[in-house]
């Protein structure tokens, strides 16, 4: 039996701790801090769109702390982790519609835009944010299954989210003891597809879901419990936890 002094306390509790989530207005990071605030912990939600963060503070419980935040701009990300102070997990869950379209019609000025938000913005978060992280704080980064499973007109979607897999390994070289993991989901209800009419939308749902191993897309409040666990684990660092209904292996 091991001593008192060695036992490892095998889920570490969030009640009281800061949870930092960018992108925590709606969809996935939405569920993310609305999961967290349940633990016990306290959300600090930053995105861009102001009257969603407001509507993010009324619908979560235990009132979270609610910031406009413009993840395009450096000096703004410095700023704002200058003025939240210490905390201990920050989620970068902030994203756009990934850019689907065959090589030949790609327009590489939008496909270089495409890492801005989801690739510059996240590196900005972690280089200003994680000197703020407290003792046995963690980072979670997302990207997708695109980079593991590209399909025909997937390149750039591929290529963003194969690139946030290579900086999580890297972070959690550099800023050991800080765990870095990431959360790689699959296709999932969330507005990421608000760019499809309403009929289009539930056409992609069902036909991506038919061709799945569980028959069904994901929902926001299931990726979310990924995030949670990779808080509360205290073991891995460098990983990506795949959540896609089987999707890299159909």
């Amino acid at each position: 039996m091991m001593q008192k002094n060695q036992q490892i306390e095998c889920r570490a509790s969030l009640s009281d701790k800061r949870v930092v989530v960018l992108g925590g207005s709606s969809g996935i990071g939405l569920a993310v801090a609305e999961q967290v605030v349940a633990c016990g912990a306290r959300a600090i939600i930053a995105s861009s769109n102001a009257e969603r963060v407001k509507q993010a503070v009324k619908t979560v419980d235990g009132k979270p702390e609610g910031h406009t935040l413009d993840l395009s701009d450096e000096r703004d990300i410095q700023n704002f982790f200058h003025e939240i102070g210490d905390f201990d997990h920050l989620v970068f869950t902030a994203g756009d519609a990934l850019q689907l379209n065959v090589l030949e019609a790609t327009d590489l000025a939008k496909a270089r835009s495409a890492f801005e938000l989801r690739y510059w913005a996240a590196l900005a978060a972690v280089k200003y944010g994680s000197p703020q992280i407290r003792k046995g704080g963690s980072i979670i980064l997302t990207t997708g299954v695109a980079g593991r499973r590209p399909q025909k007109g997937w390149t750039v979607a591929a290529s963003v989210c194969g690139t946030i897999e290579a900086l999580t390994r890297a972070l959690a070289v550099e800023l050991a003891p800080i765990r870095v993991n990431a959360v790689s989901p699959g296709v999932v209800r969330t507005n990421l597809w608000q760019n499809l009419n309403t009929d289009e939308r539930e056409h992609l749902y069902e036909s991506v879901g038919k061709s799945l191993l569980i028959g069904r897309v994901g929902e926001a409040c299931e990726i979310a419990r990924a995030y949670l666990f990779l808080m509360q684990e205290g073991y891995s660092t460098g990983q990506t936890m795949v959540l896609d209904g089987g999707a890299v292996l159909v």
